[in-house]
């Protein structure tokens, strides 16, 4: 094994995939994540929704490289980057020399301005974030079965989810079957049938990046399921009441954001430029401007089409960008000539509408319906890690679709009856 160290922030999709490439490499590779384990995301709204478990769309980063003697795995928060001394700095306090710096720090959420409506309106990045939401969603339901006032009872019935991008679409249709079909029989003083899923979109349709056939699709299966969308108008107040919608005030004690991402902090630790999100704008071959040992991967880097369009933020495409890297890192190490520069493959756009439909881009063939959400559910199985994760999900959604019962409907948290500060 070479001196060559390649330090790796971030063990989200692109990370590991680079990780991942650079097997049998000759380097020594520093893998740091503020937690301990990778998440897959794409699947994240399901367990906000009592779909899945947690431990079924999540794994300890060090088990999976726990026969990698090459890798070495850290729990610590990077605080910033030094680019000329080659180093990395820790929360606690500790430095990380690098020859190779690759920073997938993934992004949050945005609130446009307005970040005093996180706590009322959290959005869906972490494990955290998803058992929050559900916490939220069960409790709603728990608090209107004990609720006399009606106006208190109608607004704790009332789900908003701001933001129809793939997320809100999700979060909205799965909301929606869970009180209008699998929780009616279950509660004695209240109607679920008449909760309210209200999903607000400031663009003109939801899904704006499908197609407008499918995204006309979508509206009409998410308004099937009793979804009212609003379109064409921004939310401009969330609080602990409500949302106002333009000028419309919503009563609503349960509130979702899927509006928007803003990337990590890498482009201030690096000094160089970044897009309105905040994303590094990086070189051809995905390293930072200026800095050819410093490479940036996944929602953290802007990174161009050849048609002039951004590479979208989703998981294909941050592994995509962590397997080119390893291939440029291999490259250099061996002294051999880089890869051409980086060019993104779109394999796809999916996303789903309540448990038997769904729709799927894939440039000329457009799919939707069960079809399509047969394939969908497919896709995201095969990209599970791990065979035992594979069969778990595959078994809990043949549970839910036979059945229509959600399996982890638990609220777990010491916080029940309380209400949240």
């Amino acid at each position: 094994m070479s001196d060559h160290h390649v330090v790796v922030v971030g063990g989200g999709f692109g990370g590991l995939q680079l990780v991942n490439g650079l097997k049998g490499a000759g380097v020594k590779i520093t893998l740091v994540d503020r937690r301990n384990h990778h998440l897959f995301q794409p699947l994240l709204y399901q367990v906000a929704t009592t779909i899945l478990s947690t431990s079924e769309i999540a794994w300890p980063i060090r088990r999976l490289y726990a026969d990698r003697p090459d890798v070495t795995v850290l729990l610590g928060e990077v605080t910033g980057v030094d680019s000329v001394a080659k180093t990395v700095s820790l929360r606690n306090g500790m430095t990380l020399r690098y020859d190779t710096l690759v920073l997938a720090t993934g992004a949050t959420h945005a609130y446009f301005g307005h970040d005093e409506w996180e706590p009322v309106a959290p959005g869906l990045k972490t494990l955290e974030d998803a058992t929050t939401i559900r916490r939220r969603v069960l409790l709603a339901f728990e608090k209107a079965e004990m609720e006399a006032d009606p106006a208190v009872r109608d607004a704790l019935l009332t789900f908003t989810i701001v933001g129809a991008g793939p997320t809100g679409v999700e979060l909205a249709g799965i909301i929606a079957e869970l009180a209008h079909f699998t929780l009616p029989k279950e509660f004695r003083n209240i109607d679920t049938r008449k909760t309210r899923v209200v999903l607000v979109e400031a663009g003109p349709r939801v899904l704006p990046t499908f197609a407008e056939e499918l995204s006309a699709y979508a509206q009409k299966a998410l308004e099937k399921l009793g979804v009212e969308i609003h379109l064409g108008q921004p939310v401009t107040e969330c609080n602990a009441d409500g949302v106002k919608i333009g000028e419309t005030f919503v009563p609503s004690r349960t509130i979702v954001w899927a509006a928007g991402v803003t990337a990590s902090p890498a482009a201030r630790w690096l000094g160089v430029a970044a897009d309105r999100a905040g994303r590094v704008v990086v070189e051809k071959h995905l390293s930072a401007p200026g800095l050819p040992d410093v490479f940036v991967v996944g929602d953290t880097a802007s990174v161009m089409r050849e048609d002039g369009k951004p590479v979208p933020g989703i998981a294909p495409a941050a592994k995509q960008q962590g397997g080119y890297v390893a291939k440029v890192i291999r490259a250099r190490i061996s002294g051999k000539p880089a890869p051409a520069p980086f060019r993104y493959w779109h394999q796809g756009s999916l996303a789903t509408i309540g448990k038997s439909a769904a729709i799927i881009d894939f440039g000329r063939i457009k799919l939707k319906g069960w079809i399509a959400w047969w394939i969908w559910g497919l896709a995201h199985i095969y990209f599970l890690i791990g065979t035992r994760s594979r069969f778990s999900v595959a078994w809990s959604w043949l549970w839910i679709y036979l059945s229509g019962q959600h399996s982890a409907r638990l609220i777990t948290q010491k916080e029940t009856m309380r209400e949240e500060g």
